[in-house]
């Protein structure tokens, strides 16, 4: 009973190392309980999705509870936490406005829906799908960079929230997980242009039907959402004469990570059936044919 005495007395003689030291103890108590039910969810939820959604609202809740019961400790009572958030905003808007911001960022990230896990975009000149979002960063898996195409260069960048605010936000995959993309097929003068349409539309459209029937519904649903015209998601082929050739130029709608693989396929399907035209159609290159050398008089004096 005297240790409890001397306890007693010791917290009624120091009030301020009292209350320091009952909040450290609610401080570790609920950082304990964020990761406990972290840990737990981690292990009961199978599905990644929501099992990764669970751990960020227990961090989120903890977090804010934390905030709350730290204001009430050191203002001394709850109904001071808007004067005191006016005076701790006030205090530290300029020293740490890029963390404000962040934080503010990550508000406006989860209520608006700029972008999820999962998502791949492209904001601050860094293209990448996003892994992970927390109260400050958002981490990504980039691609691009030194690697062609729409590949993974192997870095995994974090960029502050803040940018959300600073610049636009490219998002390849939200309402709209398709994107539009072509290429070049340059068919020499003299080729049965005619057979050369024929071969490029036919595997355009066998080979994109899936990608087009899903696209369908996926559009409908974006014009009716957003003030757009409709727009054409069957493939479509223009010709252009040129000095040196006939340019065909494909357009095409294809699945936003699938971009490389498909582009592959319809040059490697349309080159063989190119070949077993036996010449009628020949891909022209950018080398120069001499047609006619110049008759050259030379006169002796």
């Amino acid at each position: 009973m005297e240790i409890f005495e001397n306890i007693s007395k010791w917290m009624n003689e120091h009030p301020v190392s009292t209350n320091i030291i009952k909040y450290l103890i609610w401080a570790v108590f609920i950082l304990f309980i964020i990761a406990f039910l972290r840990r737990l969810l981690r292990k009961k939820l199978p599905d990644t999705g929501v099992r990764y959604k669970s751990q960020k609202a227990v961090e989120f809740f903890g977090y804010v509870l934390l905030i709350i019961i730290t204001i009430s400790f050191f203002t001394g009572s709850i109904k001071d936490f808007a004067l005191a958030i006016g005076f701790l905003t006030a205090g530290i808007t300029i020293t740490l406005q890029e963390l404000i911001l962040s934080v503010a960022g990550s508000f406006y990230i989860f209520f608006v829906g700029v972008y999820k896990p999962g998502d791949r975009i492209e904001i601050n000149n860094i293209k990448g799908d996003v892994i992970d979002i927390d109260s400050v960063y958002t981490t990504m898996m980039e691609i691009g960079e030194w690697v062609s195409s729409d590949n993974y260069s192997g870095r995994i960048v974090k960029l502050s929230n803040a940018f959300v605010f600073k610049g636009p936000v490219y998002n390849y995959s939200k309402d709209f997980p398709f994107v539009w993309d072509e290429f070049n097929l340059p068919i020499r003068y003299g080729s049965d242009v005619e057979l050369a349409k024929a071969i490029v539309v036919k595997i355009a459209s066998e080979t994109l039907s899936e990608y087009v029937s899903k696209s369908i519904s996926e559009w409908s649903q974006v014009v009716n959402k957003f003030y757009i015209e409709n727009a054409q998601v069957d493939p479509t082929l223009a010709i252009t004469m040129t000095d040196n050739w006939i340019q065909f130029n494909l357009r095409y709608i294809v699945d936003y990570k699938k971009r490389r693989y498909t582009k592959s396929i319809l040059n490697e399907l349309i080159g063989k059936e190119i070949q077993k035209t036996d010449g009628k159609v020949q891909l022209a290159s950018a080398t120069f044919e001499i047609v006619q050398i110049p008759n050259i008089n030379i006169k002796k004096e």
